[in-house]
This record gives structure tokens, C-alpha cells and sequence, in this order.
């Protein structure tokens, strides 16, 4: 019977195709809320025809973006989607994925292309299309099986994972709560593994305010927000290399009007990375005393905004267990996996801070995530479909071994 089910998969790789080109070419850039909702709508309708599941559409709080003067704009995000299926079973696996890509409504990359017979270019298709549609055919193999009534299992489908979770975050933490492991279907890591531990992550923007005045007449009487700025991010800077496994990056910076004008603002937005939990209060500590030096500066003024979204993601033995049993899968697949630490960070992130044990990285294989090359390599929507059943089956078998004390 397994053998039989996992057999079948393999007929299934032109339409899943067919499908990953028809949800690649519908742009859902997270702020593009019309077409993250139509990948949502789509993907749903898939999910309640095959698996006769559950199904709840979630409308989200709006983004709140910050802008060079301090104020506040905020943008519509899609909506999430909750699929589920035997509440009451005795295991209760949580599987996720995202509906958002970084690429923007006015995007130049919007078509699938061929390279060659086995890799297909187009955005979105690893990250995550292709596992989205991995986690679909794996579920709708499982509930052939006559085990299928041993787990219970959600399924998540939120629109603003590439830009941090922060509209979805707290359904993420509320349904680790609920379940006694996770599922991700992020891509695979360039080489083909699983991606262990993660680094965490946070976002933070530095608005500076000086005085403006005439670069000419009264240039003296002036404020320079965008020379102290330089001093900010050159302290920001030197951080790095102080303390193991923390990053700093300046990534957008902007200020000022005119060249005939003294600025008297400027703006920048950073990323800190961080490997341990404790990362965070050395980084803000840091942070403050680079603050209070340049407030000290006269008529110049630093205010900073943002926070950690995501804690780092560490392997207790719950997780080790998890990872090994879908080692073990792999192996008896014939393509045997490993798991590495990445600096990179996930909705895996997330559930390992509410304490859920989760693999984060089932989805397809391919490669140059968030460019515009990014590409699958075809032949993984049936590897990884045929992985995460197997998975399935495992877990269905001892059911009582994987399950926790949930709230």
C-alpha cells in the first residue's frame, strides 16, 4: 500500500507543472494584495477539493511602514488562509507556507521560462510556490491512506512571510500552540539540504532630524542630518565582528532635498542577524550607545524604530528527533538529506519560539531565491511530495511518540 501511494506521485509531475507555471505568472509581491489574494484563492479552492478540509480566510492587520520623516504608511496585505482536517486526532501536525514573493507588482521578472528540460525559471517558483503545491500533493497522497486518521493537521497559507511575518506572526505562535510539530515547505538550501538552525532577525529604521538652512547664506546656522547619519551608519558598522555569529547591514539609505539646502533629515533601514537569544540585548545596548553619542551633537536628533521579529531558531532533542526521522525518510527514498545552520531565517523561526518542533526547509530544489534567475529544478515537486508523504506515513504509525503537551 505505501509503496503503491508513493508510486503515484510520480505520475503527477505535469499537471503539478502546469499548475507551478500558472501560479508563478500571477505576481504576488507581499504589498501587491490583489494578486497575493488571487495565489491564496486559487491554492485554497485546490486544497477543499482534494482533501475535503476546513477552511477559513483571514483578513490581517495592514503593514506599517515608516517613512524619511518619521510618519507612518500603511499598506493592505492579503489575506490568510487556515485549511484543516481532524482536530481531534491523536497527533496534530501544523504544515506552512507563504503566498508572498519579493517581487513587486511593477516587477520586470513575471514569466516562467525553461532553461532546460528539467530547470524552469520564473519568480516564485522556489520560494515557495513549488513547495506550496509539494505540500498539496503530499497531503492529498496521505489521506489515500487508510492511516490517515491518526493526524490531524492544519494548514497555513499567510501573505507576508518575505517581509517578516509581522502581520501573521501571532496566528503562527497562537496555532504552534494547538499542534505537536511543524511542516514548512520553504525551499531546499543551494546544495540540497535542510536547513537546521537559523539565525534570527531584526529590522530596524533610524530617522535623524537636524536643522535646514542655506548652504550659501547661512550654511553655519544649519544642522547636517545626513553627515551625522553617515556617523550613525559608520558605527553601526564597526559592530560587526565584535560578537560571534551577530551581522549588521545597512541596506536603504536616503535624505535630504536639494544640494543648496543644509538636510535636516535622513533615514536609514538596517538588519541585525543574531545566533543566540542573547545577541539581542548586546545589539541593543550597542545600538544605544551609538544613539546617545550622536544625540549629544547640537540640534541633531536620532530616533530609532523597530525590533527583533524573529529569535533565533536553536535544535533541542524534539527537533533532532524530527530531523532525524526525515532524514531516515530520505535515505529509504534513495536520496539521503543532511541538515546544516544557514543565516537565513523563516516562519520556522517563529514556531520554534512557541516551541513547536519543526524541519523548515521541505520544499522544492532549485536556486537564486529573491533574483531574478530564481529557479526549480522540476523533477523535486515529485522527489519532495514523495518525501513529506513518507514523513507522514511515519508519523501516523507511532502517532503517540510525536505527540506534546499542547495548549
Amino acid at each position: 500500500m505505501m509503496d503503491s501511494l508513493l508510486n503515484s506521485i510520480t505520475q503527477r509531475q505535469p499537471p503539478l507543472t502546469e499548475t507551478l507555471v500558472e501560479l508563478a505568472q500571477i505576481n504576488s509581491g507581499t504589498l501587491n494584495w490583489a494578486g497575493v489574494n488571487q495565489v491564496g484563492w486559487l491554492l485554497s479552492e485546490m486544497f477543499c477539493s482534494r482533501l475535503n478540509c476546513h477552511h477559513q480566510q483571514r483578513s490581517l492587520p495592514a503593514y506599517r511602514l515608516i517613512r524619511t520623516d518619521g510618519t507612518v504608511v500603511e499598506h493592505r496585505l492579503g489575506d490568510l488562509h487556515i485549511l484543516s482536517k481532524r482536530p481531534d486526532a491523536p497527533l496534530q501536525v501544523l504544515l506552512t507556507g507563504h503566498l508572498d514573493t519579493v517581487f513587486p507588482e511593477d516587477s520586470a521578472f513575471q514569466q516562467c521560462q525553461w532553461l532546460d528540460q528539467q530547470t524552469l525559471q520564473g519568480p516564485g517558483v522556489s520560494d515557495m510556490k513549488g513547495g506550496l503545491l509539494v505540500m498539496l500533493e503530499a497531503l492529498s497522497t496521505f489521506e489515500q491512506s487508510p492511516l490517515a486518521q491518526r493526524i490531524g493537521w492544519t494548514v497555513i497559507l499567510n501573505p507576508d512571510e518575505e517581509i517578516g511575518s509581522p502581520s501573521s506572526a501571532s496566528i503562527l505562535a497562537q496555532q504552534a500552540l494547538c499542534h505537536d510539530l511543524g511542516m514548512i515547505y520553504e525551499p531546499a538550501l543551494p546544495d540540497g539540504q535542510l536547513a537546521g538552525e537559523r539565525k534570527g532577525s531584526g529590522n530596524f529604521t533610524a530617522i535623524i532630524a537636524g536643522v535646514a538652512a542655506h548652504a550659501g547664506r547661512e550654511h553655519h546656522l544649519g544642522r547636517n542630518a545626513i553627515c551625522a547619519m553617515a556617523e550613525f551608519i559608520t558605527a553601526v558598522d564597526q559592530l560587526n565582528g565584535l560578537r560571534e555569529g551577530v551581522t549588521l547591514n545597512v541596506g536603504i539609505v536616503n535624505g535630504g532635498v536639494t544640494t543648496n539646502q543644509v538636510p535636516d533629515q535622513a533615514r536609514c533601514r538596517f538588519n541585525i542577524r543574531t545566533r543566540i537569544r542573547e545577541d539581542e540585548l548586546w545589539c541593543q545596548q550597542q545600538l544605544q550607545k551609538i544613539i546617545q553619542q550622536i544625540n549629544t551633537k547640537e540640534g541633531i536628533s536620532l530616533t530609532l524604530h523597530g525590533s527583533f521579529g524573529r529569535t533565533p531558531k536553536q535544535l533541542n532533542q524534539a527537533h533532532l528527533a524530527l530531523f532525524r526521522l526525515v532524514t531516515d525518510c530520505s535515505a529509504e527514498l534513495g536520496v539521503p538529506l543532511s541538515w546544516e545552520s544557514t543565516g537565513g531565517c523563516c516562519d520556522g523561526n517563529n514556531l520554534s519560539a512557541a516551541g513547536l518542533p519543526n524541519v523548515d526547509t521541505l520544499g522544492v530544489l532549485g536556486g537564486n531565491i529573491h533574483s531574478h534567475t530564481e529557479f526549480i529544478k522540476i523533477s523535486s515537486l515529485v522527489e519532495r511530495a514523495r518525501l513529506s508523504t513518507l514523513v507522514l506515513l511515519r508519523l501516523a504509525e507511532q502517532p503517540g511518540i510525536w505527540s506534546r503537551t499542547r495548549a
